[in-house]
């Protein structure tokens, strides 16, 4: 590290302890590699607070990066527990906006002109401020009215140096930390780095928008913004305003409601089963109402995609969990899953019974979409399965669709709703006469398998025959008996050799040759080096993964606040 990052660690640290993260500091040693003195006292907020809520008040605390990184996270609850899932989702951007005289100055550097020469106005208070860019509304050339969304100058400088800090904070925790599967402090980093830097990419927004516009073109409920080709940039991005007011359930007559309501999940399931694109943060804020119930959706900075072995998978969890099939349940989860370890899939499936029969009643009302995917996707963190990052962005977006739904209208039948579309798929699936329904590809893998599974018997046969079949056997057990027994080798082996240095240092001592001053040099050699390798082994010892024991990170993340 240089030593501003060194600084900037140092600063991350004094906070962190203030916010009662102190313990994981302390057994990562960074409080040894920056000779921190000083105590840090807890403050009285936090000793009051659960560790999900000083985890966001710490990133608050350390500015519009660890913002940035806390919202990335909410919606992976793949990588966290719910708890923190849950609090990270009510982080804010609250910074100040930048002068009128540096968004344009950043328009300028992007686009290679002036404003003047391609807006002619430009208004000075923004719609908008948030910690990457801020939009401003304003009137082209040409007279139409469009958003502008400017990114703030320096600020992928200043995130690639936070980065820079994050991932030497992380491999520093990979060291301590005991769970290497679920919570794995570099694979967030990492995940966050690819996450941040797409959305620093407005090309890759506007993209988005584009590939949105197309596959809602005939959809006349749902209105996308067109994209200003000529006015983008990877840090200027210009849309069309739209005109609309934000969705206020309380001030609409029911029959609308229910309309606004069916046209949300109409455009939801379009996007899930028919376009494998969509929007991964569809709150109220980012829908507008406009004239005969029809709905704008905006910022298209955070989307899933889902190919179509996953969108036929997505089908059978959805008619699995609708039937309360726990058995199916748990095989389509541990499939699409990336299980640590082997899973019992039986205690798995028992489990996922006992959510299923106290989550899915009748009516939309009833229904508590928040609690029962936070309870699949805990009881997968629990049996170590990781989800993939497409389902757990979904599990985010259906959380936001639910709580509109429910406002608008929670009268409405699931089942009733949800059975026509289960049809529609279901009927293209198993079509025939579909190039891309899932019968003809089944029909297609089972004749495959028919005519090579022949060969491949015949090969095992052959290899067994003639003495080539082996079969490796891997366990987690042998793999740590192995190092162990590896460690136990090279302490021994530095040991003797440490008593051989010394038992020559004496002799050396004895005649008293090629003496330096009183000292004999020879003598002193052996002692140095003895010295040397008795060190080398107790560092192995206490810092090789024996003497200190890891940080047990699942039982750090779930302790209470304090009394």
């Amino acid at each position: 590290m240089i030593l501003q990052d060194l600084n900037r660690v140092r600063q991350i640290t004094v906070i962190a302890a203030r916010h009662g993260f102190g313990e994981v500091l302390e057994r990562a040693g960074l409080w040894r590699i920056l000779g921190r003195q000083e105590k840090v006292e807890v403050s009285p907020e936090a000793q009051r607070a659960s560790t999900a809520r000083r985890f966001r008040m710490l990133l608050n605390d350390l500015g519009p990066t660890f913002v940035k990184l806390g919202q990335v996270l909410s919606t992976r609850a793949d990588l966290l527990p719910a708890e923190f899932v849950e609090e990270l989702a009510l982080l804010q951007d609250n910074v100040e906006p930048i002068p009128l005289e540096q968004v344009l100055s950043q328009i300028r550097e992007s686009l290679g002109k002036e404003a003047s020469e391609l807006f002619k106005q430009i208004d000075e208070t923004p719609l908008a401020a948030a910690s990457i860019a801020q939009v401003h509304r304003a009137v082209t050339l040409e007279g139409e009215e469009v958003v502008v969304k400017v990114q703030r100058p320096g600020i992928a400088a200043s995130i690639d140096s936070d980065l820079g800090v994050l991932r030497s904070l992380a491999r520093l925790l990979e060291a301590v930390v005991e769970e290497t599967g679920i919570y794995t402090p570099t694979g967030i980093v990492d995940e966050f780095d690819r996450a941040i830097h797409e959305e620093l990419d407005f090309i890759n927004e506007a993209t988005n928008v584009r590939a949105f516009l197309e596959n809602h073109r005939e959809r006349t409920y749902l209105k996308i913004p067109r994209v200003y080709a000529s006015l983008s940039s990877r840090t200027v991005l210009t849309l069309e305003f739209i005109r609309g007011v934000k969705i206020a359930p309380e001030t609409l007559a029911e029959e609308d409601r229910k309309a606004i309501a069916q046209n949300i999940l109409e455009a939801s399931f379009r996007q899930l089963f028919d376009d494998g694109l969509f929007h991964g943060d569809p709150h109220p804020g980012n829908l507008l109402l406009l004239e005969g119930n029809r709905l704008a959706l905006l910022d298209f900075g955070v989307v899933g995609r889902l190919t179509r072995p996953m969108q036929e998978t997505l089908v059978m969890l959805c008619l699995a969990v609708a039937l309360k099939d726990s058995d199916s349940v748990a095989r389509i989860l541990y499939r699409v899953g990336v299980p640590d370890a082997r899973a019992n899939l039986v205690g798995f499936r028992n489990d996922i019974e006992s959510i299923l029969g106290s989550h899915l009643p009748t009516t939309l009302g009833q229904v508590d979409a928040r609690t029962l995917l936070r309870d699949l996707l805990d009881l997968a963190v629990k049996y170590r399965i990781r989800i993939p990052k497409e389902y757990a962005l979904l599990s985010r977006a259906s959380i936001s669709t639910e709580g509109m739904l429910r406002s608008l209208y929670p009268e409405m039948n699931i089942i009733e709703v949800a059975l026509p579309y289960a049809k529609e798929l279901l009927a293209g699936r198993y079509d025939p006469t579909q190039l891309q329904g899932g019968l003809m590809r089944t029909l297609l893998r089972l004749q495959s398998m028919a005519q090579d599974l022949p060969t491949q018997l015949s090969q095992i046969l052959l290899d067994m025959e003639s003495g080539k079949f082996t079969v490796t056997v891997r366990a987690d057990q042998f793999e740590k008996l192995n190092e162990n027994l590896r460690s136990a080798a090279v302490i021994a082996f530095m040991g003797l050799c440490a008593c051989g240095f010394i038992v020559g240092a004496f002799i050396s001592f004895a005649p008293k040759p090629w003496m330096y001053g009183n000292i004999p040099v020879l003598g002193a050699v052996g002692i140095a080096l003895a010295a040397g390798l008795f060190g080398a082994a107790i560092t192995w010892y206490l810092f090789g993964g024996r003497g200190l024991g890891k940080v047990r990170l699942s039982r750090f993340l779930k302790k209470q606040p304090r009394k």
